[in-house]
């Protein structure tokens, strides 16, 4: 298939490669014209700009853009210029970060000129084009079902993942790594409370060895102190533990380069979904008190760092490769809200 990417950071560009690795032609367009040229040199065609990458897609079959843009503004801006110049029967695909009430007005916007709308929560970061990404699919199953070369591409396959005992389902689109969880929305919605529990995630392992590190701390009892070796800790959970995971594999590898981790702040930025999720959470009357905690302690980091917040900062790094100082301090803010739609 042919397909066109707007957006070639950290997550756009190596998807891309993926995509050409599986035998797909991508038609890629970004401001920076050193990312363009990057992916060119690899194989893809650069577009000088959004309307010259529409020309190159052509109109002679449906044409398929994907947006791997920062949420809000950017992500809205672009949604409203290509509605502009596609053609029914079309497809948008945002992959980035968007809150999910956002893609259910724009699809329904889109859908006034007859064009399809698709919101794809991505899991994989960095890793992905080596991994592949976890893909969660909202929309119209015209268009996802269409686009289903592109989706198994990107996601990770089967891999050498044990299948679950007593799975039974006629799709095995989830055991390959992705999965068409609903109309428009749905796919983000999906992506937001698996970062919400990302962040629950991650938080207990951040206590978890800062407890560790100090086992060694003067207010305890002399023979009750002991001086722990947290590379090694992480490395024998990883190994067999009822705890292991992705996560922790990431919190191994960055004790294991600096068990001080003197490289990092311990500022925690937060990009959004866990704030949704403990809305979701309070619209739906729904417990939900790790999550709610881990985000507040995010924006306590801000003021006050420990050696869990170095841990939680480093695992961002490790997975995202979000560098401490370098995200604006709040996500951006959403784009005026349709008349009657919820708070």
């Amino acid at each position: 298939m042919q397909i066109g990417i707007i957006g070639l950071g950290k997550m756009g560009g190596n998807m891309t490669r993926r995509l050409m690795k599986a035998g797909h032609r991508c038609v890629v367009f970004a401001r920076s014209q050193a990312s363009r040229d990057a992916l060119a040199k690899d194989g893809a065609t650069a577009a000088v700009s959004v309307e010259d990458m529409v020309r190159i897609l052509g109109a002679k079959t449906p044409r398929a853009i994907w947006l791997m843009l920062p949420e809000g503004q950017a992500t809205e801006e672009t949604v409203v210029q290509l509605s502009g110049l596609l053609d029914p029967d079309d497809v948008v695909i945002d992959g980035g970060n968007s809150f999910y009430k956002d893609d259910i007005r724009r699809a329904k916007k889109l859908a006034e000129r007859r064009i399809h709308y698709v919101d794809c929560g991505t899991s994989g970061g960095v890793w992905g084009l080596e991994r592949g990404y976890c893909l969660m699919i909202g929309g119209p199953k015209e268009a996802v079902d269409r686009l289903d070369p592109i989706f198994a591409a990107l996601a990770p396959g089967l891999g050498d993942i044990p299948r679950t005992p007593n799975r039974k389902s006629d799709d095995s689109r989830a055991e390959r790594g992705y999965i068409h969880a609903g109309p428009s929305g749905a796919g983000h919605f999906v992506k937001m409370v698996h970062n919400g529990i990302e962040y629950g995630l991650m938080q207990a392992y951040a206590e978890g060895f800062d407890i560790l590190r100090n086992k060694v701390s003067k207010d305890l009892p002399e023979d009750q102190r002991f001086t722990l070796n947290l590379p090694d800790i992480a490395e024998v959970w990883r190994r067999g533990s009822v705890i292991s995971s992705w996560l922790l594999d990431l919190s191994a590898a960055a004790l294991a380069q600096d068990p001080q981790l003197q490289g990092f702040s311990g500022f925690v930025q937060d990009s959004g979904e866990g704030r949704w999720t403990v809305e979701a959470a309070i619209e739906e009357s729904v417990s939900a008190e790790v999550i709610t905690s881990a985000l507040y302690t995010r924006f306590r980091s801000r003021q006050k760092h420990t050696f869990a917040e170095k841990i939680l900062s480093a695992m961002r790094f490790g997975f995202g490769g979000h560098v401490e100082g370098a995200e604006p301090h709040d996500p951006q803010p959403k784009p005026p809200k349709s008349p009657g739609s919820a708070a």
